[in-house]
């Protein structure tokens, strides 16, 4: 056994060094290069080649350069996958919550270890900066550790002498197999919001990475096995709409987490509760910031676009869309100016700001929405959309925009972007600029800028977003509370990591025992109650 598991890790490391060549090589012709490395699927803690005959290219952002190449998972490789997470169950949940949460100790002593490879992978073929991509696998790090603390998450709850000689407690049970349904944007922080809570609770998973960018995930279940998760625990299956509904379907999956785009998320949610599933579904975003007249100059601008910006906006926390309280133009001249000295550039260039978007595709509906904002009468104060990088003349850049005197019905404000444009509105006080924002259909996260201490706490009194930032550009919560985007922005009950979380990937079990001392009083055939009647 000890073996094999040398085996496998020696084929991941592999993998993962050839990723790592090709991420290095970004000036080398594909010409000159041997083909690009298939990835494996992970199933019952073995790298299985899939007998798929499609695979998608894994692309470079920045050079279009192949990375790898992910299968099209067969129904039977899936299917094996559901199948080893369900043989892996039985020991898996009674394995002692003390020694789940040892691995996940090892797990993040592992993962610090290996940040700087896993920052460059995610830089490689998502496009974020180097530093970005450091703080993608952080705040993934964070929730690692939260689940450390399992044994005090799960605790139950008990009452002695509810009735004569009767006591009443609760437990916490593991579900069974889960699984997740990752995106592009952040490729290790979201792997690691699903997999390590729902495995410290005593669950199965089976992970289905985004096919643009699957490195990351691979790289953590390497770590996984490194810190001693058993086989099965883990399992990886590639793909894309067919794997995704395949794991809506598939009666040995009980909870389905994911994260991505309104049209997939709703369809899972809608599809996989019709099965009887549980589900979590984080989808989009339209983030507004509110701008009081009193707000710290420097600072909120500084706030603003790094929030807007960061990441070429592709974060569905990103600020997109300012509210200035009274008039903005005093604002546009010194959002310009910073936004014009942010550095683009491929993600592993020193000093870069903003990396390439993830596709040819995404950018060009950048552009579109950026384009279909002017004619409807918005003001270009900065245009991104000819934004070209020396040396990198392939890459799928976008250049910081900003768009002003932005309306409400118009497409760029009602579509989520996705991408580094900051659009500006203005509200003649606050209680307009709390309906405007109460008005949008989304309710992932939303701040205001303000000294006043009375503006602050009606804002958070008012406003429907999930999460608030008060002088605070991206209210992103640490692990311990949870991620508590509403509205359109989630569907399901109960929200990723903290309390939520725990309580996502566990069932109560409600337990009344009683053992009698005292001889029986015959049979009764009325509803047991609590007292005499």
């Amino acid at each position: 056994m000890l073996h094999a598991r040398r085996l496998l890790l020696q084929k991941l490391q592999s993998d993962i060094h050839r990723i790592a060549f090709f991420s290095t090589a970004t000036n080398v012709s594909l010409d000159n290069r041997a083909s690009p490395p298939k990835l494996c699927n992970l199933i019952g803690g073995k790298l299985v080649d899939s007998r798929s005959d499609v695979f998608i290219d894994v692309i470079n952002p920045a050079t279009q350069e192949v990375v790898s190449q992910v299968p099209l998972t067969t129904s039977d490789e899936f299917k094996a996958a559901v199948n080893a997470a369900k043989h892996a169950f039985p020991s898996w949940k009674n394995t002692p919550v003390t020694s789940r949460q040892r691995i996940m100790f090892k797990l993040q002593e592992l993962i610090r270890r290996d940040m700087d490879k896993l920052a460059l992978n995610i830089t490689t073929e998502q496009g974020k900066t180097l530093r970005d991509a450091q703080g993608d696998v952080f705040r993934g790090l964070e929730v690692v550790e939260h689940a450390c603390g399992m044994a005090t998450l799960q605790t139950g709850e008990f009452v002695q002498n509810v009735s004569n000689g009767i006591d009443t407690y609760s437990i916490r049970e593991p579900l069974g197999v889960c699984a997740g349904i990752c995106p592009f944007n952040f490729p290790a922080m979201i792997p690691l919001w699903m997999f390590p809570m729902a495995a410290t609770c005593g669950n199965t998973f089976v992970l289905k990475p985004s096919e643009k960018d699957p490195g990351a995930s691979m790289m953590l279940a390497e770590l996984a096995m490194e810190a001693g998760l058993p086989d099965g625990v883990l399992n990886i299956v590639h793909g894309t709409n067919d794997v995704v509904n395949h794991i809506c379907d598939d009666e040995d999956i009980k909870a389905i987490s994911f994260v991505g785009s309104n049209t997939a998320g709703m369809h899972i949610y809608a599809r996989a509760a019709a099965k009887g599933k549980r589900v979590q579904s984080n989808m989009g975003a339209k983030n507004h910031a509110v701008v009081m007249p009193d707000a710290n100059i420097d600072a909120t601008l500084n706030s603003l676009v790094a929030a807007g910006f960061g990441a070429a906006g592709q974060r569905c926390m990103a600020l997109s869309t300012v509210v200035f309280i009274g008039d903005l133009k005093p604002w546009e001249e010194g959002l310009r100016e910073r936004a014009e000295q942010l550095k683009v550039n491929a993600g592993t260039e020193p000093g870069t700001d903003l990396g390439p978007v993830i596709s040819k595709q995404a950018k060009e509906r950048i552009c579109r929405l950026i384009t279909s904002g002017v004619e409807s009468g918005a003001r270009l104060v900065l245009d991104g959309r000819k934004f070209e990088v020396p040396n990198y003349k392939n890459g799928n850049f976008v250049g910081p925009t900003i768009l002003s005197d932005v309306m409400s019905d118009m497409e760029c404000y009602k579509e989520e972007i996705f991408g580094p444009v900051l659009l500006c509105m203005q509200a003649e006080s606050l209680d307009a600029a709390i309906k405007l924002v109460n008005n949008n259909k989304y309710g992932n996260g939303t701040s205001i800028f303000t000294t006043s201490g009375a503006a602050a706490r009606k804002f958070q009194a008012e406003i429907e977003a999930g999460q608030v930032g008060i002088n605070v550009p991206i209210p992103v919560p640490l692990p311990f509370f949870s991620f508590t985007g509403n509205k359109a922005s989630f569907a399901g009950d109960l929200n990723f990591y903290g309390k939520a979380g725990v309580q996502f990937y566990t069932q109560v079990k409600t337990v009344t025992s009683q053992w009698k001392d005292l001889p029986s009083q015959g049979v009764s055939l009325a509803f047991p109650t609590s007292q005499k009647i």
